[in-house]
């Protein structure tokens, strides 16, 4: 179970670490466009439960716009000899990573934010908790 809020950095190179605490999980991980600006690391059974549901897609159906932006995004975790992976370039820019990051544990992936990105999210979402739970509850949650 992949769960918790971790602090990091990542380096001039776009260099980071995963959280010791998650690591084990996530070995053959993919990270993609998640939503609200933030990054999906996915271990590689999740990554690959959504491409064999991506399967079933029509081939001309509108999901396939989505589909190919998400995809085309995914780029494997591949550690180096010191345990860092290199962020790749367009994911940086388009989640707005600066130098403070944050590994958000949600379960069955683990969210990537900038830090001020989640502080802001995390904040506003924050003064609307009780309501967010109550939704939780249409699912059985």
């Amino acid at each position: 179970m992949l769960l918790g809020v971790y602090y990091h950095q990542i380096d001039e190179k776009n260099r980071l670490r995963l959280p010791k605490k998650l690591k084990p999980e996530l070995s053959n991980a993919t990270i993609i466009k998640g939503s609200h600006k933030c990054l999906y690391i996915l271990p590689s059974n999740t990554f690959n439960n959504l491409l064999n549901k991506s399967n079933d897609l029509p081939m001309f159906s509108p999901a396939q716009d989505s589909l190919r932006l998400l995809l085309s995004s995914a780029s494997e975790i591949i550690e180096d000899n010191q345990g860092r992976f290199l962020l790749p370039q367009p994911l940086k820019v388009w989640a707005g990573i600066q130098k403070d990051i944050v590994f958000v544990g949600v379960g069955n992936r683990v969210e990537l934010w900038d830090k001020k990105s989640w502080d802001d999210y995390y904040d506003q979402k924050q003064k609307d908790y009780d309501n967010l739970l109550i939704s939780l509850g249409e699912y059985g949650i």
